[in-house]
């Protein structure tokens, strides 16, 4: 992850939580008062999105500001409480500057299945999140949710929370939200070739030549699945003739 070289001011935090939180309320991410995001402003401080507010009706008024030892530093509202998540992924990989949790359809139906999305189908998937693993159950609200992303958290750019939803993060918030929008086009696309019963999977040569573009654009790896031995996508295929 290429780290970025200043932290957002408290200000631009509130309005991008605002902006990405009416992002996931429109395309359909979060229901009722589902989800929440924080921002990391320095090296101890971030801003929560409240808890009982709809992501798609916040105000920066309504953020609160933590330490990352979950210590309320400023604010009107209180904290989501699932902030807790947030806070471990913090903890376990410094480099993040974000992190977004929401209940897309698509990647959740995958959590509630306990399949993890790990074909080697959709390059842009690959290229930005790669594979990604369902976490083992956990209670809501308490630290059982946090122990159970802990082993995702450096390798990792996205974990399906099992029963639950998604959760991703990045060295940004516009970088973390992106993530949610490429993990839930990867879970609709496996769903849909799932359906169909037929996919055209990726070798490991070609996966190496994705890894490659990623390290060639300053991304740090990210586990990928692993590929057929043979091509499958070499020719042209023509629609058929009457």
């Amino acid at each position: 992850m290429v780290v970025q070289d200043h932290y957002p001011t408290d200000d631009e935090a509130k309005e991008a939580i605002v902006k990405y939180g009416r992002g996931l309320y429109e395309h359909g991410y979060v229901v009722s008062n589902d989800g929440n995001i924080t921002v990391k402003v320095s090296e101890n401080e971030i801003w929560c999105t409240p808890t009982d507010v709809s992501k798609g009706a916040m105000t920066p008024e309504m953020m609160t500001k933590l330490d990352l030892d979950g210590n309320i530093l400023a604010g009107a509202g209180n904290p989501s409480s699932e902030v807790k998540m947030h806070l471990r992924v913090y903890k376990e990989n410094p480099d993040v500057r974000a992190v977004v949790h929401a209940h897309p359809i698509y990647a959740t139906t995958f959590s509630i299945a306990g399949i993890a999305l790990d074909e080697p189908t959709l390059m842009e998937a690959l290229m930005q999140i790669g594979c990604v693993p369902v976490a083992k159950y956990a209670k809501p609200g308490v630290e059982e949710v946090p122990d159970s992303i802990a082993p995702f958290c450096k390798d990792y750019n996205a974990v399906l929370l099992s029963n639950h939803g998604a959760l991703t993060w990045g060295n940004s918030l516009s970088v973390a939200y992106r993530r949610m929008e490429v993990l839930e086009d990867y879970a609709k696309v496996t769903f849909n070739l799932h359906l169909l019963g037929k996919a055209r999977f990726l070798t490991n040569e070609q996966l190496a030549g994705l890894d490659e573009r990623r390290r060639l654009g300053g991304l740090s790896p990210v586990p990928m699945p692993v590929g057929v031995s043979q091509p499958q996508n070499t020719t042209d295929v023509l629609p058929k003739k009457d």
